[in-house]
């Protein structure tokens, strides 16, 4: 029997610098989305025909952007990373034939990025959420008692 993870969903209630850093940290994942998606596209164009071929092409990083756009510095890295490793699950899907080709990200759609816990930069503290590059604690609604032995993903 595969194991199951139980999600937890609390409201946050950043003040307006956290709001202003979540919404950049959104705009960076998305913009990092659709840069490697677009050259993904270019290179499926290009190679379309042979399958082998394209599926042995190397996709840049996240990181090479970081030199070419200063911004993307200044959010949290895994969450860049995340957007990476999302795109490839897309691509996927697509070439095994359980989806269709990945499509742009937009801002008027939910708007959502994840991170990884590492080293303990995410921190659980009574009404409180500590994550990565936001200096000061986001308030949240916690409605329910989350248990001790929790995975922060």
């Amino acid at each position: 029997m595969a194991k199951q993870n139980k999600a937890f969903k609390f409201r946050l209630l950043p003040n307006k610098e956290q709001s202003a850093l979540l919404a950049k940290t959104f705009g960076c994942v998305r913009f990092v989305y659709n840069k490697m998606l677009a050259e993904r596209k270019e290179t499926y164009e290009k190679f379309k025909d042979d399958k082998e071929l394209l599926k042995k092409q190397k996709f840049p990083t996240p990181a090479k952007y970081k030199s070419e756009f200063p911004f993307l510095k200044e959010v949290d890295s895994l969450a860049l990373a995340n957007a990476q490793m999302n795109l490839q699950t897309a691509y996927k899907n697509f070439f095994e034939g359980n989806a269709d080709f990945p499509k742009f990200k937009n801002r008027k759609a939910k708007q959502s990025y994840t991170t990884n816990m590492v080293n303990g930069n995410i921190k659980l503290e009574n009404g409180h959420i500590k994550l990565p590059k936001i200096k000061k604690p986001i308030k949240m609604k916690q409605h329910r008692e989350i248990p001790a032995d929790y995975k922060m993903k």
